[in-house]
């Protein structure tokens, strides 16, 4: 493909697929969210079309309303550890909370899940404000928006530091000279900072990335803020190519004014797809999905994303004229819902169809033709680099994507035909980086306990 700007793709693996009612489809089973082997085969398809990666969220409590439809389960570093045992070029990126986790251990397991892969993982950060999650970790008050994404700026930092914190060669091997490794080439980080307390160095060598790719998911200002400053790629919403091309120009100058090269974060739209063989098939595999999910589910996504009483929403009308950005909430998604629905001047009812059940991403519906066409005239206006392709069933939507829609990718020269090389950043055309000493955070004054006599 030479020179020319290579498409990129990801598959955003949400359990049995984006439609609420994907679990009741007939190729899906409803105990495959739990079963390993279902992931591993999925990524199998995934890395025969050359795919970039597959990414799984995680929300680590029983949330979303599970009575209606599965829910992302299994620990993701351990399914994708399955998956890399079982493929050998396909990336593989996780979701962690920097809200209920700490630094050493997310960057320790995903630089062992780096060298387990021989190169293949990405790390996306996120700040949970579900109260479900809070509960299982003890807090009792989450933290508002601007504090969670301080403690997500500090936290990403650290991660940083820590797979920095050893030379590329301090690992020396010596078995004549009874040198294993050369502790002047280890950098501890020696870390005090508002939320995170780090000295010792990791005890995994430097990861064979240098660094796993690191993605951030956030439209607010405070998650662009982030990733301006951090992120090597952006999991975003845009309904339109218009909030496409504004979101890349608003994060582009953001990262000019970090000093990085405002071409250098990819940006990937999720994109929900339901494929036909023609347009009249599509329309009535979406009907049929709808059919099946329940309404309540929907309303009450739509409504905990708005952070509104269910009650307030009338489904044969238009969303409340005195909705209020949620504080502390998931304000991607927020916008995105307002301004779709303000847009197309649609009733909830219309407004939960629209997003697919209440996921906020834009659902394109017809033939793989109509969907490589779509896909085609985004890439070519340059504000996105790919997409998270989310299928609305993942046991046979998936499936037609890769047979059906990668082709005409392929035969309109943007997608690759096989991969150039091994590691998730040669297949994004992302640099290694190379280890750089990491600011410490100014040391807070001790405590007088801490003071001897």
């Amino acid at each position: 493909m030479g020179s020319r700007p290579q498409l990129h793709l990801n598959l955003n693996f949400l359990n049995a697929g984006t439609f609420a009612s994907a679990w009741r489809w007939p190729a899906s089973r409803p105990h495959d969210f739990a079963d390993v082997g279902f992931y591993v085969r999925i990524a199998q398809i995934a890395e025969r079309a050359t795919f970039d990666a597959v990414f799984l969220a995680d929300v680590p409590a029983l949330s979303d309303r599970p009575e209606f439809r599965p829910f992302n389960a299994l620990e993701p570093t351990i399914v994708l550890a399955s998956i890399a045992a079982a493929t050998s070029r396909i990336g593989l990126i996780a979701t962690a909370s920097s809200s209920f986790n700490e630094p050493y251990n997310v960057a320790r397991r995903f630089a062992s899940l780096d060298h387990v892969s021989h190169g293949r993982a990405g790390l996306n950060v996120v700040t949970t404000a579900d109260p479900a999650v809070a509960g299982n970790f003890g807090a009792q008050v989450r933290a508002d928006h601007a504090a969670r994404y301080r403690r997500g700026a500090e936290f990403t930092s650290l991660v940083k530091a820590l797979w920095d914190s050893w030379d590329d060669d301090a690992l020396v091997g010596d078995r004549d000279g009874a040198r294993f490794l050369d502790p002047s080439r280890l950098h501890p980080p020696d870390w005090r900072g508002e939320h995170f307390t780090v000295l010792g160095a990791l005890n995994v060598p430097r990861p064979p990335q240098g660094q796993p790719v690191l993605v951030q998911a956030g439209g607010s200002d405070d998650g662009k803020a982030l990733a301006a400053a951090h992120a090597d790629a952006v999991f975003s919403v845009a309904h339109t190519l218009e909030d496409a091309v504004a979101y890349a120009r608003d994060l582009r100058a953001r990262a000019a004014a970090h000093g990085r090269d405002p071409d250098g974060i990819l940006i990937f739209p999720g994109l929900v797809t339901v494929i036909g063989s023609t347009e009249e098939e599509a329309r009535r595999r979406e009907e049929a999905l709808w059919d099946l999910v329940p309404l309540e589910y929907g309303l009450r996504r739509l409504a905990g994303i708005l952070g509104v009483d269910p009650a307030r929403l009338r489904l044969d009308a238009p969303l409340p004229a005195d909705l209020a950005l949620p504080r502390d909430g998931m304000q991607t998604f927020f916008k995105g819902a307002v301004s779709l629905a303000a847009r197309g001047g649609l009733t909830v009812r219309e407004l939960i169809r629209a997003q697919g059940g209440g996921t906020g991403h834009r659902i394109i519906v017809g033939t793989p033709e109509t969907v490589a066409d779509d896909i085609a005239r985004w890439f070519r206006s340059g504000a996105v680099a790919g997409f998270n392709i989310m299928p609305d069933v993942i046991a046979d939507g998936f499936p037609a994507f890769a047979d059906a829609v990668v082709p005409l990718l392929r035969r309109k020269g943007l997608f690759r035909h096989a991969y150039e090389g091994a590691t998730l950043r040669d297949h994004l055309g992302l640099p290694r980086p190379a280890r750089r000493p990491h600011a410490a955070p100014l040391r807070p004054e001790p405590l007088l306990e801490d003071i001897q006599p």
